[in-house]
């Protein structure tokens, strides 16, 4: 019983001298390990940018036959997170073009859901890669050393390449949605359009930034799948007898009689 507390209070002292002695190695940065890495760092940054940041609107010309031939610009203001159905269209300078108070009008659709989950992980997955690159060159030691952090490290690795497809999946179609509900069949759906007044479509921002997003949700998913490997090899999955054997360098004698 001594002799097991004797080992475990040896584990943890080294375990707080590696923990404390921080050594900088960028060599882990020119292996593929960690080279991927900063690669999905980058991957991740544009992912959340490109889709967090978009702000655009949407236009429809409207005239009305009772007060001549020219047609006033309606215009709808929409951007992440995507709630069409809180954007309202405007109507500037009149306020009421045809009689009719744009402001109860608003665009169809709430895709927050999958915008949300796709920008927030990204950000978690930006926050991570920060965490395994400082672990990597500040601690390779005690990374390679350790059984349960390579393991963790597989683990993350394998749910974020899951994640990746699942979340870049439900906003490519999300989008899909966004542009039908801010293109031309927006005359089809409102109200005014119908009665009052006569509309055409104007035009719509580009949503070359949010094509850019999907793209790189789907460049994300390659890279964490194919880093998959070189995160597998690290762990004891790999090389159990590697890791055993730096077990018994660190102190445990392995059993006798095997």
């Amino acid at each position: 019983m001594a002799s097991n507390v004797y080992l475990f209070r040896q584990r943890i002292s080294r375990l707080g001298q590696r923990m404390s002695s921080f050594q900088l190695n960028l060599n882990p940065l020119k292996e593929p390990l960690g080279f991927i890495k900063v690669l999905e760092w980058i991957a991740s940054i544009f992912a959340f940018a490109t889709c967090g940041g978009f702000k655009g609107k949407t236009e429809i010309l409207v005239g009305c036959p009772k007060e001549g031939p020219e047609n006033k610009t309606i215009t709808a203001s929409f951007g992440y997170p995507f709630r069409l159905n809180q954007a309202s269209f405007k109507a500037l300078p009149d306020v009421n073009v045809c009689g009719i108070d744009w402001k109860t009008q608003v665009l169809i659709g709430d895709y927050s859901s999958s915008a949300q989950f796709f920008v927030t992980f990204a950000v978690f997955v930006f926050l991570y890669c920060i965490a395994a690159l400082l672990l990597y060159v500040g601690y390779t030691n005690l990374y390679r050393d350790s059984r349960k952090l390579t393991m963790v490290d597989f683990v993350v690795t394998l749910v974020a390449t899951f994640l990746w497809l699942v979340s870049t999946s439900a906003w490519a179609k999300a989008l899909t949605d966004i542009k039908v509900a801010t293109g031309h069949n927006i005359i089809q759906e409102l109200a005014p359009c119908k009665q009052a007044a006569t509309c055409s479509f104007g035009s719509v921002t580009s949503m070359g930034s949010l094509n850019v997003s999907v793209i790189f949700g789907f460049l994300n998913m390659i890279l964490w799948g194919g880093n998959a490997w070189f995160v597998y090899k690290e762990t004891s999955l790999h090389s159990p007898s590697n890791t055993s054997a730096s077990h018994t360098q660190g102190g445990i004698s392995p059993p006798t009689g095997m």
